[in-house]
């Protein structure tokens, strides 16, 4: 039996579909007695309203569609968090998509916002998208970089100074008297890796005598921490950093894992420090508890929530850029020779 339709309604009434559409809608236009009728032939036919259908023609949405590089990180699902609780003291609600760092999964999310016409779009970007989201602005909706600057201050941002993050990290290392530093992150299409990277390399170019490598791994996942481990733990002694510095902290915990599994003759911190970025919750809780660089995630995502309705209640809003400074968290990881 197919659903009962708003014409269903109508004839069972006794009225026109617009004086329906007037009940549901705007009920103070109609009789008592002919609200009494429409609803009443309402519950008799069970209709049910398409509220989207309902918002698709009046041209928005109430949801915010959401693009997270890897829904597994629990920094984005703190981030979402954030975002979905402004979101629904504004009567909004967060559809949240996960692109996995994959550019063809992170366009499909955006085609289906723009299809839905979501009343905005929150994204962590894989690479350079401003032309994509500049064609979402032109359809009238708009879009909030989150954990990501936006370069040429076109679109909004909420992000942490991830330059600054790289630096801090970096610095705590060689203060703990380290001074081979690997840095283990990729891929390097991602701007905060990037950024990450570059505040590395400006810590170590700080303090002669330093030396930073890279090891490039595909994802940042604890898979790809812990082959990047077992990779380093296989080098003579006189090969090893002393220091590592992890893109993110699942990367860190992954390669933890590895460096306690391969090698019964590797200590953290005794023989190489080793600190991440984030500060998720498993941060705190690992075996050897680890030095992180906290980035505010609920704070970020309720932020850039609060910028998108902004935004969207008055588009010639100049575009905002919010930076929160990073701050470095020690643990017993990184705990070195000073």
């Amino acid at each position: 039996m197919s659903a009962a339709s708003v014409r269903d309604v109508a004839l069972r009434a006794g009225v026109s579909v617009g004086t329906v559409s007037n009940v549901l809608n705007r009920p103070d236009k109609v009789t008592a007695e002919t609200v009494a009728r429409v609803m009443g032939a309402i519950d008799d036919l069970g209709f049910i309203r398409n509220d989207a259908a309902r918002q698709l023609r009046a041209g928005h949405s109430k949801t915010v569609g959401l693009v997270v590089l890897d829904v597994r990180n629990p920094f984005f699902t703190d981030l979402a968090r954030g975002a979905e609780d402004e979101a629904a003291s504004a009567g909004l609600t967060v559809i949240l998509g996960n692109s996995d760092e994959n550019s063809d999964r992170e366009a499909a999310y955006l085609d289906l916002f723009e299809e839905q016409r979501v009343h905005g779009v929150l994204i962590s970007p894989f690479g350079d998208i401003t032309k994509r989201l500049e064609r979402l602005r032109d359809r009238g909706i708009q879009a909030v970089l989150v954990d990501r600057s936006s370069g040429d201050a076109s679109f909004s941002s909420v992000s942490v100074d991830d330059l600054a993050g790289g630096r801090l990290a970096v610095e705590h290392l060689i203060a703990q008297g380290r001074s081979r530093i690997a840095f283990i992150g990729g891929p390097i299409e991602i701007r905060q890796v990037e950024d990450r990277l570059a505040g590395a390399r400006m810590a170590v170019a700080a303090h002669p005598g330093t030396e930073l490598e890279t090891v490039d791994i595909e994802a940042l996942s604890v898979l790809a921490g812990r082959a990047a481990g077992v990779e380093i733990a296989s080098r003579a002694p006189a090969q090893r950093p002393d220091a590592i510095f992890a893109a993110n902290d699942l990367v860190a915990m992954g390669v933890l894992q590895a460096l306690m599994m391969q090698s019964s003759d590797i200590r953290v911190p005794r023989d190489i420090s080793l600190i991440g970025y984030d500060d998720i919750d498993f941060a705190s809780a690992a075996v050897v508890p680890l030095s992180s660089i906290r980035q505010p995630s609920m704070l970020i995502g309720h932020t850039a929530v609060e910028i998108l309705i902004e935004q969207a209640a008055d588009p010639t809003t100049p575009p905002r850029q919010v930076v929160f400074e990073p701050e470095l968290v020690v643990r017993e990881s990184s705990r070195g020779l000073a």
